[in-house]
């Protein structure tokens, strides 16, 4: 069942699979304070919402996923420096510990780019483009700090001092985007994904997910510390004995999530 959390953004959940859309194609799905409002209420939503075990984020229509911040209603109140809670940024102002992917149906662009990076995995159309566009219009892109740990350091600085468009085979050869497919099958493609993750151990599927984040904050030694720390309680869950009965028993396991 699909809800409107504001007029410009929805939360629906498809077979397990949370699916956030910004709503407004008519402006190229841009950033505005209803927008900016809807995203974070689906954010909290999620995050709350036992029956969804994986996020997708995406735009209505096939021209934009998001084209960034509406530079017109920043204009009309002279906004400077974005506060904190602009808007949600996975991992950095808001904990979104189960798995997100981004569905890219188009532009993502400023913040359509910082939407799809704060992802863990995107699947892009063949159509879409991604850029960080800052530089173009005299604004500033913090949350691009995490870009370089992402992609290659050399591509990271052609991105943010040219805001020139990278295509999405582009975008996939230097690892910021996992699958490029026809843009009508984008929905589909993407759910199948998530719904592979959703099938497996929730627990397990959440460690890895911090697990993966150790290498861009700690030292290797540090993060073979926390990784230790991490999975200890996975090892001691019920889940746990769940998965090798399951193989022995060759029937599909039954997670808990405890």
């Amino acid at each position: 069942m699909s809800e409107t959390l504001t007029d410009v953004v929805t939360y629906e959940v498809v077979d397990g699979i949370a699916w956030l859309t910004i709503d407004r194609p008519e402006a190229r799905n841009a950033l505005s304070k209803a927008v900016r409002d809807g995203l974070w209420e689906g954010t909290h939503r999620f995050v709350a919402d036992d029956s969804a075990a994986v996020l997708v984020l995406t735009g209505a229509g096939d021209k934009a996923f998001c084209a960034g911040g509406d530079l017109k209603e920043m204009a009309e109140t002279s906004l400077e420096i974005p506060p904190p809670d602009f808007l949600p940024q996975f991992g950095r102002n808001v904990e979104v510990p189960k798995p997100t992917i981004a569905a890219v149906n188009g532009v993502a662009y400023a913040g359509g780019f910082l939407l799809a990076q704060q992802c863990d995995l995107v699947v892009a159309a063949e159509h879409a483009r991604f850029a960080v566009t800052e530089v173009k219009v005299g604004r500033g892109s913090p949350w691009a700090a995490p870009l370089s740990w992402l992609v290659p350091p050399r591509v990271a600085l052609e991105i943010l001092l040219t805001g020139d468009p990278l295509d999405a085979a582009r975008a996939r050869e230097v690892g910021l985007v996992n699958q490029v497919v026809p843009g009508g099958e984008l929905r589909a493609r993407t759910q199948e994904l998530a719904r592979r993750i959703a099938a497996n151990a929730p627990l397990s599927v959440r460690a890895a997910k911090r697990t993966a984040y150790l290498s861009a904050e700690c030292t290797r030694a540090e993060a073979y510390d926390r990784a230790e720390e991490i999975w200890a309680p996975v090892y001691r869950s019920e889940d746990a004995q769940e998965g090798p009965a399951a193989f022995r028993d060759k029937r599909t396991p039954v997670w808990k999530g405890r």
